[in-house]
């Protein structure tokens, strides 16, 4: 059939051609809206600049088939075969192309926007600068295509594979690359903040200067990736694999990477303020400086040695722990989180609320800290809800005098200059503490015991896994038994309570000794 009766039978309201032979058919320009194509041969069609808006095209043969600027939008292409045709400029927004092929097509600046190509076979497609927002690329295959300055905002690629596709400077943010094949592609200097990569395979992958802010790479592997001077700010990497990765000059700011496995990776020149040390796989890495500055502006530069950058990132999180000599109950809860919230929003003098572990008879507050300074001034604010905390505040000042003195008569400058800082810091929270304006707040008692002025013990425990006790109520543990039967605590009783000393200037030099301090 001639490209005129084509024409001509769809302006007398024609609509069916499907199953047509129409190979090398030249149809530019044609207006075939809702056209019905299903099954036809439109190899080596000349379909340039033709409106095939809404038509159905499903299953069609249309290889080498010339479609530049075509109006291609919400048409119908789930199964066509379009290998190597020609879709510049195309406009196929909103189109279903569900397991279709098209492969080494060229889409360049197409209009791809809200597609349908879920296992679609894109391998070695051209898609330089097309719009792909919101795309459905489920399962599909891009291997060694070239998506050079794609927009692929908020897209779905999950499970898709993409080995050795040109990604560079694309547009990523928002989509979804969860468990999605990518090794060797090139995505150097690609948007993919606040995008899914979990699971997502990147091995050796070319990640330089990406901004990957707020990713989420839990899980993903980047074993040889490179990473030079990527933007990974407050992303998630737990249980991720950095293994013989390149993380040179990277900003890693407030990563949470627990689990992560960084053997044989470089972080030399890495920014890493707020990020925890602990519980990372780091044998045999390369790191001479880190920045530690909060604006990774290198205002904070450490420099290490290989057994100390070893060490660096094999800390353990500083904690204060407040035991407290009952089980929490609603009340004592909500009274808890409304002082604590009170003092939170007076400074930064507690940045994070405690974790808490409720026991049948104990209730446990554990407050991880960023650094072994800030032990003492975190204690001292913690207990401040508590009957023990003029005590415990006592023991606190009590123990830092005591390095005081310990200072004066030392001859070992480092140890005087790390007892000044934890002087300083405590000073400087004490005065804070004497500024607070506190709101009343009311402290619910139950029939057998007020929470609040139950027995404690507060423990310290530095970066080096050491602890160091500060105080210990002496009647913790200890229960009455009352006329009826209850069971109280042996507060405000008066069964003989043990006295608690206070550790000697040996154990306390020796746990500030644990102290990992990074000196600017």
């Amino acid at each position: 059939m001639q490209a005129e009766d084509i024409i001509k039978k769809y302006a007398a309201g024609e609509r069916d051609f499907s199953g047509m032979d129409l190979t090398e058919i030249n149809l530019s320009r044609a207006n075939l809206s809702g056209a019905n194509f299903r099954n036809a041969t439109l190899s080596i069609a000349n379909l340039s600049g033709a409106n095939l808006s809404e038509a159905d095209l499903t299953g069609a043969k249309l290889n080498v088939a010339r479609m530049s600027g075509a109006n291609l939008s919400k048409a119908k292409l789930n199964g066509a075969i379009l290998n190597v045709a020609n879709l510049v400029r195309a406009n196929l927004s909103g189109a279903e192309l569900m397991q279709a092929a098209l492969i080494r097509a060229e889409l360049v600046r197409a209009e791809l926007s809200r597609a349908n190509l879920s296992e679609a076979n894109l391998s070695g497609a051209d898609l330089r600068e097309a719009k792909l927002r919101q795309v459905n690329l489920s399962g599909s295959n891009l291997s060694e295509a070239d998506m050079r300055g794609t927009n692929l905002t908020s897209s779905n690629l999950e499970r898709a594979t993409l080995s050795g596709t040109d990604l560079s400077r694309s547009e990523l943010s928002g989509a979804d690359l969860t468990e999605a094949e990518l090794r060797h592609a090139n995505l150097s200097r690609v948007n993919l903040s606040g995008a899914n990569l979990s699971g997502a395979n990147l091995r050796w992958a070319d990640l330089s200067g990406a901004n990957l802010r707020w990713v989420d790479l839990s899980e993903a592997k980047l074993s040889g990736a490179n990473l030079l001077g990527g933007d990974l700010s407050n992303a998630n990497l737990i249980n991720s694999s950095f293994v013989h990765a390149d993380l040179t000059q990277s900003n890693l700011i407030r990563v949470e990477w627990v689990g992560a496995d960084l053997s044989g990776a470089t972080l030399t020149g890495a920014k890493l303020y707020g990020v925890s040390r602990y519980n990372l796989k780091t044998e045999g890495i390369t790191c001479e400086w880190v920045d530690l500055s909060p604006h990774g502006d290198r205002t904070q530069i450490y420099r290490f040695s290989a057994e100390e950058a070893k060490k660096f990132f094999n800390q353990t999180p500083p904690t204060v722990r407040i035991i407290i000599d009952a089980p929490l109950t609603h009340d004592a809860n909500q009274t808890l989180a409304q002082v604590y919230h009170q003092i939170a929003s007076q400074g930064e003098m507690m940045p994070h609320p405690p974790s808490i572990n409720v026991g049948y008879r104990r209730t446990e507050l554990v407050f991880k800290i960023d650094s072994d300074r800030d032990i003492f001034p975190t204690a001292y604010i913690a207990i401040i809800p508590f009957k023990n905390a003029v005590a415990t505040q006592k023991n606190i000042i009590t123990l830092m005098k005591m390095l005081q003195a310990y200072a004066i008569n030392s001859h070992n400058m480092e140890a005087i200059k790390q007892i000044k800082q934890l002087s300083t810091a405590l000073s400087q929270t004490i005065h804070a503490v004497n500024e607070m304006q506190m709101s009343p707040v009311t402290l619910t008692p139950n029939d057998n015991y007020n929470f609040f002025e139950t027995p404690t013990q507060v423990l310290l425990t530095n970066s080096s896994d050491q602890s160091l006790q500060v105080y210990y109520d002496g009647s913790f543990g200890k229960r009455t038994i009352g006329p009826s039967g209850s069971v109280k605590t042996a507060t405000g009783t008066t069964m003989k309570a043990t006295k608690f000393s206070l550790p000697s200037i040996n154990n306390l030099v020796e746990f500030i000794d644990g102290f990992y301090y990074l000196d600017n």
